[in-house]
């Protein structure tokens, strides 16, 4: 199991000695190797780590915090693995309790080929092999929405975007084969949104604790809902997967994906009445989407400089680099 091959110790020390401006430059190295809009995916340079990759959360307040969220996580990774029948690559989480400020969670995933990553696949396949990909990917999400309409008091949410795929048993060497046998791992599963009887289990304040303290008002009320809720509906998941063809450079792309995802909805996916998707919609959805993320970024990296340069404090968190769109 992955739990008996993480080493804690290492992890404190890590921690203690971590720039989170630049983790190059930290006592224990670390690599970035993914950016999300909400976090940063690193390795971390020692022999007994290379298998693994990172998740840092620097976000709880309390063992009672951190009690919770895994209990969650776990959960999550349970049923997203076992009931829906999603392959998750093998992962656990590690708490790391520092002397001062936040006490962090670190999520730990097997490492994947990096070529294996569907936002990189895509790169280096022709344009029907990309169709067939998604058309793939949409039946794999099908039974989170599928597992959501079942009646329970459980639902899931679930982001779909291209980069949290990867393609199982794939090292990259030439261009994947896609056809039906092609199978899957989902990787995003540190966010662990759950709903029980329409009542959302996770605390959204957790993760806006790495926004700008004076802007958490304006984000909740402008942002927060509609960028929770989107992840439990299939319509909008897959709006949100095409529209991520506009920040891999593939727009030219689009008209045919949406072509072959209404398809899917309507032949294979009609039991959960998915309303079709216009080009329009992808277009002003991007456009929004791309908006939110960029000014939420922009605010991070102001409140680092305001933490670093005026209040001569801290700044603990990982922001990621520019993010091509």
């Amino acid at each position: 199991m992955i739990e008996k091959t993480i080493d804690i110790q290492v992890l404190n020390d890590f921690e203690k000695g971590l720039d989170p401006r630049h983790p190059e430059r930290s006592n224990i190295p670390a690599r970035i190797i993914g950016y999300g809009e909400m976090s940063t995916i690193f390795e971390i340079n020692l022999r007994s780590l290379d298998n693994y990759a990172f998740k840092r959360m620097p976000i709880f307040r309390s063992t009672e915090e951190i009690d919770y969220y895994e209990i969650l996580y776990r959960e999550y990774n349970r049923l997203i693995n076992d009931d829906i029948d999603v392959r998750i690559p093998e992962s656990t989480s590690v708490r790391v309790i520092p002397n001062e400020g936040n006490m962090v969670l670190y999520i730990v995933q097997r490492k994947l080929p990096a070529q294996s990553i569907c936002d990189r696949v895509i790169k280096v396949l022709d344009d029907n092999s990309i169709g067939k990909l998604v058309v793939l990917i949409l039946r794999e999400m099908k039974k989170v929405f599928e597992f959501n309409a079942s009646g329970g008091n459980i639902t899931i949410g679930f982001d779909g975007q291209i980069s949290n795929w990867a393609i199982k048993d794939y090292d990259g060497s030439g261009p994947p084969h896609i056809d039906e046998d092609t199978q899957f791992y989902y990787i995003d599963t540190s966010t662990p949104l759950m709903s029980e009887k329409g009542v959302e289990k996770l605390n959204p304040d957790l993760f806006l604790r790495s926004a700008p303290s004076f802007m958490v008002w304006l984000i909740k009320w402008f942002f927060l809902e509609g960028v929770m809720t989107r992840y439990y509906d299939f319509h909008l998941v897959t709006v949100d997967l095409i529209a991520n063809f506009y920040k891999e450079q593939r727009d030219d792309l689009i008209p045919s994906l949406i072509e072959r995802a209404n398809r899917f909805f309507e032949e294979e996916a009609s039991e959960l009445d998915t309303a079709p998707i216009t080009q329009k919609e992808v277009h002003s959805y991007y456009r929004e989407d791309a908006l939110i993320w960029r000014l939420y970024l922009s605010l991070r990296k102001l409140d680092r400089f305001l933490h670093t340069n005026i209040l001569r404090k801290p700044y603990v968190y990982i922001l990621p680099g520019k993010i091509k769109r």
